[in-house]
């Protein structure tokens, strides 16, 4: 597997207390002096960020671009010791905290309604994309085989971080925000196994491609049992114990374990980071855990998610050389144009082929995918890996470098435009009134639910429980009556032929599924037969095609 740096030379300040037990200094003997050091850096990175996230809000620019716009502005006005990304501390302890945070916040019922496009983009999709970039680099700038085969696996991984701040910015289909997300969840995975069985390559010679596809498979899909094994111990323990402070220590220490793991008996530990996210976020954090409790976690995984982020992108600015840039300037844009055809013939087609086999996806969801293509931090921590023995390392890491900057400010300036321009979903105020009832119906349920549950376990007197859950039921009827008339005026308009029916498709898919999911469990179950489920469920297939894209 992929040779990761020990976590002993991290040099970095300790940025969080999430941070503060993983970090270390350069060296074992640092003094109190070299520790004092890093105050005035972290102080000045504390201040942009804060400044940045105010100016961003105001100017309506993605986050993290103006991140590493700061982080160009401020290399050279660091107080202290130059602050650098090391690629140890990124794969040991960042990546594994941004995945284990996106995949606890990913439905699984969702990203299951959508999994044939995410694997199509994650598997396929990023071998061609690498495949594509190589031998652009290769010809273009006349490098081994090796060197433009890691250039790249390197810059087919995307950066779903700055995608999703441009979602949150202009309204975007949930389903397409689903497929980005999940993309991202199995497209780093993915990249990281090519580029390891590259290195292989590169150390040994060669490599069989049975053997390739082999050692392909046995990590991934071992990577997803070490994730699942975990993910369903640790799942269990929150469930027992329903304590928000040892559940946040528990899943700390299963995002940075269950890595470690995988990597130490030799699978995936991206994979495995991914799948234990989903099954404690689905799983773990059910219903069978109080309210309360799944609220904190959620908070402080989005707390760290956020932390993480910030610090990487405004150090991405802080890392980039601006006269090395300008020197490899025109081999980054060879390097742009290479990565940027990979991903035209890894979207384009490949959405093509799926729309034989499952619901079609729009051309213009197909131009987000691909103008989508934006690079991060993964990106520079794996250039950081390349080995000494490679020729023109140096050249090679300069141009991963000045291909995320450029990516990060060009793409990540124009992508929410461009958005905006394909009008991928146009908000009725009848929508907003709508999806604000359902916060109404929800939220009061919910709150209902809690009570039940103080009442039975003796938190409260009944005589206070029916007091408060008789305000919520007020909340409750008004909100259900406005949805009940909403629902009848849709009626009455399809019926007069006024609208298409598309409002209520979210609720209809909802149905179907449950529906198809109910009749393979009897199928597995043996309560009915193969053959009396076939036509049924192909019906059910049929109508989910015919729903329109949510």
């Amino acid at each position: 597997m992929m040779t990761v740096p020990t976590a002993s030379c991290f040099a970095f300040p300790v940025l969080t207390p999430l941070f503060a037990v993983s970090t270390a200094l350069p060296s074992a003997a640092a003094t109190e002096k070299d520790i004092a050091s890093f105050v005035p850096d972290l102080i000045v990175l504390l201040l942009v960020a804060t400044t940045v996230a105010l100016l961003s809000r105001r100017f309506r620019i993605p986050y993290v671009t103006g991140l590493v716009l700061a982080g160009l502005a401020i290399s050279e006005l660091l107080p202290g010791h130059r602050i650098g990304l090391e690629s140890s501390l990124i794969l040991n302890l960042f990546l594994p905290i941004l995945l284990f945070e996106a995949a606890i916040n990913t439905d699984i019922s969702r990203l299951r309604s959508t999994l044939k496009p995410i694997a199509m983009l994650a598997i396929p999709g990023v071998i061609v994309a690498t495949g594509v970039t190589a031998a652009g680099l290769r010809f273009a700038l006349n490098l081994d085989w090796i060197s433009a085969l890691l250039l790249g696996t390197i810059l087919a991984i995307t950066d779903t971080v700055s995608v999703i701040a441009v979602f949150k910015e202009v309204s975007v289909p949930p389903r397409l925000t689903t497929i980005v997300e999940g993309e991202s969840l199995l497209n780093d995975g993915v990249a990281l196994v090519l580029f390891n069985l590259v290195l292989q390559v590169h150390k040994t010679g060669s490599i069989s491609p049975i053997d390739g596809l082999q050692q392909f498979v046995i990590v991934i899909v071992g990577g997803s049992l070490v994730g699942l094994a975990i993910g369903y111990l640790s799942a269990g323990l929150m469930v027992r114990s329903d304590d928000n402070l040892s559940g946040i220590l528990l899943t700390v220490a299963v995002a940075l374990g269950v890595y470690q793991v995988g990597h130490f008996i030799g699978v995936s530990g991206v994979v495995a980071v991914v799948v234990a996210g989903l099954w404690v976020g689905n799983v773990g954090l059910s219903h069978r855990v109080s309210a309360s409790n799944r609220v904190t976690l959620y908070s402080f995984w989005d707390y760290a998610g956020f932390g993480v982020n910030t610090f990487i992108f405004l150090l991405i600015g802080v890392e980039v050389d601006l006269p090395t840039l300008w020197q490899t300037f025109p081999a980054v844009l060879v390097a742009i144009l290479a990565y940027q055809a990979g991903r035209v013939l890894s979207v384009y087609p490949l959405m093509a082929l799926v729309s034989k086999f499952d619901r079609p996806i729009t051309m213009r969801w197909q131009h987000v995918l691909f103008l989508g293509n934006i690079k991060g931090s993964l990106s520079m921590a794996l250039a950081l890996t390349l080995p000494a023995s490679l020729l023109e390392r140096g050249y090679l890491i300069a141009i991963v470098f000045g291909s995320v900057l450029v990516s990060l400010v060009l793409q990540g300036l124009s992508l929410p435009w461009i958005v905006q321009r394909l009008n991928l979903t146009a908000v009725s105020p009848v929508k907003q009134h709508t999806d604000e009832l359902r916060a109404q119906l929800i939220t009061a349920k919910a709150a209902q639910d809690e009570l039940d549950t103080m009442l039975k376990t003796g938190i409260l007197p009944k005589a206070v429980y029916e007091e408060m859950r008789s305000l919520y039921q007020v909340q409750i009827a008004r909100a259900e009556k406005a949805l009940r008339d909403l629902y009848n005026q849709w009626t009455v308009d399809v019926t007069m032929g006024k609208e298409d029916g598309s409002r209520l498709d979210g609720v209809r898919r909802r149905l179907l599924l449950a529906e198809k999911g109910a009749l393979t469990d009897a199928v597995r179950k043996r309560i009915v037969s193969d053959s009396a489920a076939e036509v049924r469920l192909q019906q059910i297939d049929q109508s989910l095609l015919n729903l329109e894209d949510d």
